[in-house]
């Protein structure tokens, strides 16, 4: 079985790109590698992010905000994440683009909302691959 190649772009990644390729890790375990990057990264991860991943058994603080410079390669699948114009196309056999709001001014209800959302798309994602 050939190693699929995920990546996850939002704005910032901060929020919706690290918990999508937090859940393609937890999900996808070695038949995935999950990348994700923004067009504009802020250079840290939104301590919300990590705190509700953690309730999903995840480590978010492990991860590291980086810019699509920093991640490159053939991708069996890009997925942008509400960033319109702000995501520059990158090459991939399949692509999709995930209107979800950023959760990063949310309440935790609405966090958790979003971060459910994420979690079920990854998981169709994965299973379509």
């Amino acid at each position: 079985m050939t190693r699929k190649r995920v990546l996850f772009v939002c704005v910032e990644n901060s929020n919706r790109s690290q918990m999508a390729e937090a859940f393609a890790r937890l999900h996808g375990g070695d038949r995935v590698e999950a990348l994700s990057a923004g067009s504009r990264p802020s250079g840290r991860i939104n301590p919300k992010a990590v705190r509700f991943m953690a309730e999903r058994g995840y480590d978010l603080s492990t991860h590291a905000s980086k810019s699509l410079q920093e991640v490159g390669g053939a991708f069996d699948a890009v997925v942008t994440m509400g960033c319109g114009d702000d995501c520059p196309w990158v090459p991939a056999q399949r692509r999709e683009d995930w209107a979800l709001p950023d959760p990063r001014d949310l309440d935790d209800d609405g966090y958790r909302a979003v971060r459910d959302e994420i979690e079920r798309r990854v998981q169709a994602l994965l299973a379509a691959l």
